[in-house]
């Protein structure tokens, strides 16, 4: 199958496929509501494939990629389910200690884009870990679809609170230079919001399209933030004019930058939602931000 981008497909298929895709409507009813956009002799089957991740032709960075070193780690985490499990990558060779990402995922917990963009950093110098929220039950399965299903019967107080232990983890490494960063998209960049609400020693945070914080936490907010949104995202855009209005209102450093344009999830370059101008512009600005605030 070709690769498709955003331009092939109905905005309104795209409305389906973030509803389903968040667990608002079953895939029952994305499939029935698409049936309507088939053309050609693509079936409503046929679109949700054409939407699905296509992992392997994306991938950025090798697992076996000699300039990093990579590996599955366990940590304890007293307060939420009480043991998480991550994907940690580091440089091959480092002249001192380096700065720490904490890398949190979307709604199908760790899948292989997230551990891509866990290589990313580490090419880009940085001691990178993400966690799989999925783990309490038996960890990413390997499936989008199931993963979809089994992620909405997650403790969501307990898997913060693994995303806390998680952050604490990082900062103890004594490889880290104690400066933590958190990136996180969709269902991650509301981790990184809430983060940045929890962790006062939190030196920086990017969020990517994710839900925000109740107003009434954003004072607690110490760390500077790079927001990144997709125009066409009317679901999490809703909540953006009352947040900044808080983050003025508490005196927070922040950037925000609406992708002009782009759907939910175009930094994703697994799916057709990706976006490549946007995405590089806003992966760019991302390390380069990480750059300024946890290596001084």
């Amino acid at each position: 199958m070709t690769r498709k981008t955003a331009n092939d497909f109905d905005p309104e298929v795209l409305r389906l496929f973030d509803k389903y895709v968040h667990g608002i409507i079953p895939r029952r009813e994305f499939l029935k509501s698409a049936a309507r956009f088939a053309v050609a002799g693509l079936t409503a089957e046929g679109l949700l494939e054409a939407l699905n991740p296509r992992f392997a032709e994306a991938q950025q960075v090798k697992v076996d990629d000699p300039r990093i070193k990579t590996g599955y780690v366990e940590q304890p985490s007293s307060a939420g389910y009480g043991k998480l499990r991550g994907y940690l990558a580091h440089p091959a060779r480092s002249n001192g200690k380096l700065p720490t990402v904490l890398v949190v995922h979307e709604n199908r917990g760790l899948n292989p884009h997230i551990e891509d963009i866990t290589r990313r950093l580490a090419l880009d110098g940085f001691i990178a870990f993400a966690p799989d929220a999925l783990f309490p039950l038996g960890g990413y399965p390997g499936d989008e679809d199931k993963a979809r299903e089994v992620f909405p019967k997650l403790d969501q107080a307990k898997v913060r609170e693994d995303f806390v232990a998680a952050a604490e983890y990082l900062q103890r490494l004594p490889e880290g230079n104690g400066k933590l960063g958190v990136v996180g998209f969709c269902y991650g960049g509301g981790v990184a919001n809430f983060l940045a609400t929890r962790l006062p020693n939190l030196a920086a945070a990017v969020p990517f399209y994710g839900n925000q914080p109740p107003a009434g936490d954003v004072a607690r907010i110490k760390a500077p933030l790079l927001i990144h949104y997709a125009e066409k995202d009317e679901r999490i855009n809703a909540g953006w004019p009352a947040y900044e209005t808080a983050l003025k209102a508490a005196g927070v450093r922040y950037e925000a930058w609406i992708y002009p344009g782009v759907q939910h999830g175009f930094n994703n370059d697994t799916t057709p939602r990706y976006d490549e101008a946007a995405a590089r512009l806003a992966w760019q600005r991302t390390t380069g931000f990480f750059n300024t605030h946890l290596r001084t």
